[in-house]
């Protein structure tokens, strides 16, 4: 498994980084928070990442994408994390994507796959019900009728769900809490009737919805793959999310890296530059080498999810607990080494913290994923 980038994959993250630093600079979600932009992110913005063909990275080139390799959405990510640049690349381009790849019919996929490599649709999924993220633990109840189903439930933390024009739901038609059995997938346009949808501005001045279904009807093909069987292909989703916003994590962290290093060099205390001193070498020391383990742990796990096996689920979460801890070390050790004042709105580190924070705890924390990689090796 190879652990650097090869020739077409350097040439997107350069492409990236490049657009990105020149369009999408943190000051740019600063001015979409003070705004309070209605969207979230700029509609121009996205428009352009359409047309260079990042709405449709994943999907097939049948249907209008690039048909590129999971590896290219973490260059993605990695960079978007860099600048903090808002847009509705993750949940709509990878996980809502890679939703529909595994589960979805070839009717389904030739309806909405299109649209949304053009930019023009959107997607997001619902499905957690509580705080914390537990794929399993689904109250929300779809029952047969007349044909179709009827959805009645409440989901939080909808990554994007407030622009979203279609909602994958995930909902029970069978088992119990925690089974995995009796899990199933619907499709749901926005203004269906019975939908409410309630925007959340969560910390780090992203956007997430709590969406309530109340006695929504649904014709039979809004089922996306089988009935009670929706489970595995939305664990594999949401491995191939999670490695992604590990990526996106990794790239917060060496952003705050880099940002810290260049102060450091600069900064002069007792008529020193403070990079001098021994105890602050150290901590450099000790953070470059955590974030060199995690920027392995997450291009394996990307190497894995194009491998399509067995790995992924593992490789994920290793990388998904380790990008969370050596984001959330390099944010706290960016703010304590900018003295304290990292952590002011005038200073642009805080917004770095706080994008790991959210992201820390999306797709399940690093307690989650460190108990989910012992189970999965049998611990």
């Amino acid at each position: 498994m190879s652990l650097v980038y090869d020739d077409d994959e350097r040439m997107l993250l350069d492409a990236a980084r490049e657009f990105l630093r020149a369009e999408s600079p943190v000051s740019a979600l600063r001015a979409l928070r003070d705004g309070a932009d209605a969207s979230g992110f700029s509609r121009d913005l996205w428009a352009t990442m359409a047309g260079m063909g990042w709405a449709g990275l994943l999907v097939p080139e049948a249907h209008g994408g690039l048909g590129f390799a999971h590896m290219g959405a973490g260059i993605l990510c990695e960079q978007m994390g860099r600048t903090l640049c808002a847009s509705p690349f993750f949940a709509s381009a990878v996980l809502g994507v890679t939703l529909l790849k595994l589960a979805a019919s070839e009717a389904q996929q030739a309806a909405l796959l299109p649209r949304v490599a053009a930019g023009e649709h959107l997607l997001a999924l619902a499905l957690d019900e509580s705080p914390r993220h537990d794929p399993l633990a689904i109250a929300t109840r779809a029952t047969a009728a007349e044909g179709g189903f009827v959805l009645d439930g409440e989901k939080r933390f909808v990554l994007d769900g407030h622009v979203a024009d279609t909602l994958i739901v995930v909902a029970r038609t069978g088992g119990a809490a925690g089974e995995a059995h009796g899990i199933s997938l619907f499709l749901v346009e926005t203004g269906t009737p019975g939908l409410g949808i309630e925007r959340q501005v969560m910390v780090d001045s992203r956007n997430a919805a709590t969406v309530r279904l109340q006695g929504v009807r649904l014709g039979q093909d809004a089922l996306i793959g089988t009935l009670h069987g929706g489970s595995p292909a939305l664990e594999r989703a949401l491995d191939v999310a999670r490695c992604c916003a590990a990526a996106e994590l990794l790239g917060v962290a060496t952003e705050v890296f880099e940002r810290t290093l260049e102060y450091l060099r600069q900064r002069k205390q007792f008529g020193r530059i403070i990079g001098e001193f021994q105890g602050l070498q150290h901590r450099a020391a000790v953070l470059f080498c955590e974030l060199e383990l995690a920027r392995s742990a997450v291009l394996g796990a990307l190497r894995a999810a194009d491998a399509d096996g067995a790995s992924l689920a593992a490789a994920a979460s290793l990388a998904k607990a380790r990008a969370t801890e050596v984001a959330t070390l390099a944010a706290n050790e960016a703010v304590q080494m900018h003295g304290g004042m990292g952590m002011t709105d005038d200073f642009e580190i805080g917004f770095f913290m706080k994008r790991a924070a959210a992201l820390r705890a999306s797709l399940g924390d690093a307690y989650y994923h460190t108990h989910r990689y012992a189970t999965l090796a049998g611990y």
